[in-house]
């Protein structure tokens, strides 16, 4: 396998064709949405929020690291949500950034393809909008969007997510689900509205192995 991708290698790979029915298991796709007080980590059939309570500093970063890193040592594509620069000057922005790339850096040593997409193709994927409580009180949109993609993978996509981190793995979870979509392996069939989601994601620029 080629190296691993960059953030900033984004050059779209053409996907894996899927195989016949029955052919081979879909490939493994792991969804991140890497936070550092209930990062999201989803794959075609759970999802979960890697809590780490009351752990700070380096203790916490190194156990969210480890944790990301058993979850996806055998994926075939890891999708993850790009950094947030929009959030700069907000508490615990240099952290989390060292979160970030610790855990992209981590697939990068192991030649584990990963794709790097922003907070609003998720949400288009799972709705068909960037906004889609627009027409919501502004105090209001962000929480109710939330509870939208959240709806999506829950009723649609079939997946549990409860529990007080249920947003992230639900987030999580529409990445992985993206994923999947873009390899040939949809977990349901969106409509096109949606799925024009995944055009403006950074996909990895190698061939992604798929499984066996």
């Amino acid at each position: 396998m080629t190296t691993a991708p960059t953030l900033f290698e984004q050059t779209p790979a053409v996907p894996a064709i899927a195989p016949a029915a029955g052919a081979a298991p879909r490939p493994l796709v792991i969804g991140l949405d890497p936070s550092l007080t209930s990062c999201g980590i989803a794959g075609a059939d759970w999802a979960d929020a890697l809590r780490p309570k009351k752990l700070t500093g380096h203790a916490r970063l190194a156990w969210l690291l480890d944790e990301v890193t058993d979850r996806v040592k055998e994926a075939d594509l890891v999708i993850i949500e790009g950094p947030a620069y929009g959030q700069q000057l907000q508490a615990g922005h240099h952290e989390r950034a060292g979160l970030w790339w610790m855990v992209t850096h981590g697939l990068y040593r192991r030649d584990i393809p990963y794709a790097v997409c922003n907070p609003h193709n998720r949400t288009i994927y799972a709705t068909g909008r960037a906004n889609p409580a627009q027409d919501q009180p502004r105090e209001k949109r962000a929480r109710i969007a939330k509870g939208m993609v959240h709806t999506f993978v829950v009723e649609q996509l079939g997946i549990w997510c409860e529990g007080a981190g249920r947003y992230d793995a639900a987030d999580a979870a529409v990445f992985a689900a993206m994923g999947l979509d873009w390899l040939g392996y949809p977990l349901i069939e969106v409509p096109v509205q949606q799925r024009r989601a995944l055009d403006t994601v950074h996909w990895p620029t190698q061939t992604v192995a798929v499984a066996q």
